[in-house]
């Protein structure tokens, strides 16, 4: 059982930039945004663990299987992610592209120290062993002046695979889908810095403030880390509820209000963008088949459009209900990885893309999130983000597109670059974020 403090905060908002920067002392930090957005299913605005007590590394060898372990043993907080190569693990996959990063398949922590915050109410939960510390940490936390980043120089981002390779491998792909091997696979290319050498809290500062993303996280474990701007929901579980929410269907923004309002409208007709979000769709509702009652399986929401600072998508809502007693990483084990970042049907499209991409996703394309005590879980899609391993001085992003029947390349090629503005933009300027 945790020791839970409750305390109220003036400005949340200052709050948390305090709290992030505490928490940088610590081997293990994760923190998880939602950055004010409006979401059907949000349960907190703000979630930091830190200092891990108990913790799982693992390849992808029976990773499920420790993962399940951990959580039947600890009944806790669990905090880390699974990255796409676990696919290996569900099924008869391999992984053996370029690897530059190094991270583990999966990494899980039971940390020692935990704040929720919703509105001005912010929670303490720490482990008994340390539960002598919670006032102190609060006081300490809020004399925090979140530090102007020192200037860094900018970045020299490189492509992976250049613009007439792509075209190359859309036309492999676009064979694929002709002769019926699949019918929709989202093809990924990395971005990547080396030597490289950032500031990881004010890049994620201001990654996250381009976005302001719902599910938004910052992932540290020693010299690895993860700076998250994604919009997308893989899987939350409440109670007996599951919860998925695929986005296919993009399109870039105006600063136009008549011309943004425009675009948005488009998107939501696009035949194309529609059959896509629909494949995924049908895809998710099988997955999720797989561990419903029967019946439960539905579709709250077909294809609404959202809109971030960036862009408009395309978002539906796939629910179902699951037997009170049935294990939670089973749920994941059976979904896993998400169909938005995968293809239809999904074992083919995943064998394909394997032999097209370049590099291996490792945690891109994976999924973040937590384990609450009674099992409930929450992950978002690992997409918008930046990748870093600061002893082997490399940064990383990837970016990605649904290739189908319809897709022409070059619009799709264009889509991947208006996907990278973000990460781009914070890698190729020395701007600093003063918190």
């Amino acid at each position: 059982m945790r020791t839970v403090l409750h305390r109220k905060i003036p400005n949340p908002n200052h709050f948390r930039q305090q709290l992030l920067e505490w928490a940088q002392q610590f081997r293990e930090v994760q923190f998880l945004d939602s950055n004010g957005y409006e979401q059907t299913y949000s349960d907190y605005d703000c979630v930091l663990a830190a200092d891990a007590f108990l913790s799982l590394k693992t390849d992808s060898v029976n990773a499920f299987n420790d993962l399940e372990e951990l959580q039947k043993t600890t009944k806790d907080w669990l905090f880390g992610y699974l990255s796409y190569d676990l696919k290996n693990d569900v099924e008869a996959l391999n992984s053996n592209n370029l690897d530059c990063l190094g991270f583990p398949d999966l990494y899980f922590f039971q940390p020692k120290k935990l704040f929720v915050i919703k509105g001005s109410d912010v929670e303490l939960l720490y482990l008994p062993m340390c539960d002598d510390e919670m006032e102190a940490d609060f006081e300490s936390i809020q004399r925090i002046v979140p530090k102007v980043a020192s200037s860094k120089k900018p970045l020299l981002v490189r492509q992976r695979i250049s613009h007439d390779d792509y075209l190359k491998k859309f036309s492999k792909l676009a064979n694929h889908i002709h002769r019926g091997d699949i019918y929709e696979a989202n093809f990924c290319m990395e971005f990547y810095a080396h030597p490289a050498q950032i500031d990881p809290l004010p890049t994620f500062r201001n990654l996250n403030a381009i976005s302001e993303p719902p599910f938004s996280a910052y992932f540290k474990h020693a010299n690895q880390y993860i700076l998250s701007a994604s919009p997308e929901r893989y899987l939350k579980k409440k109670g007996h509820k599951i919860i998925s929410q695929p986005i296919k269907g993009t399109a870039g923004r105006s600063e136009n209000p008549d011309e943004d309002r425009n675009i948005r409208h488009e998107l939501s007709a696009n035949e194309k963008e529609r059959s896509e979000n629909i494949m995924i769709v049908d895809l998710v509702r099988n997955d999720l088949s797989r561990t419903a009652t029967k019946g439960s399986v539905h579709v709250e929401e077909l294809c609404q459009p959202y809109t971030f600072r960036q862009v408009h998508h395309l978002i539906s809502t796939v629910v179902s209900e699951v037997e009170h007693n049935l294990s939670p990483v089973e749920v994941l084990r059976t979904t896993f990885p998400m169909g938005s970042m995968t293809g239809a049907p999904k074992i083919s499209a995943m064998q394909i893309i394997e032999e097209l991409e370049e590099t291996k996703r490792g945690v891109y394309s994976g999924a973040l999130g937590y384990f609450m005590p009674n099992g409930d879980f929450d992950f978002n899609v690992v997409i918008r983000s930046i990748l870093y391993d600061s002893d082997r001085e490399y940064v990383s992003f990837s970016v990605g597109s649904a290739i189908t029947a319809a897709s022409d390349a070059h619009l799709e090629y264009e889509e991947c670059l208006v996907k990278a503005v973000a990460m781009r933009k914070v890698l190729e300027t020395n701007e600093t974020d003063a918190g």
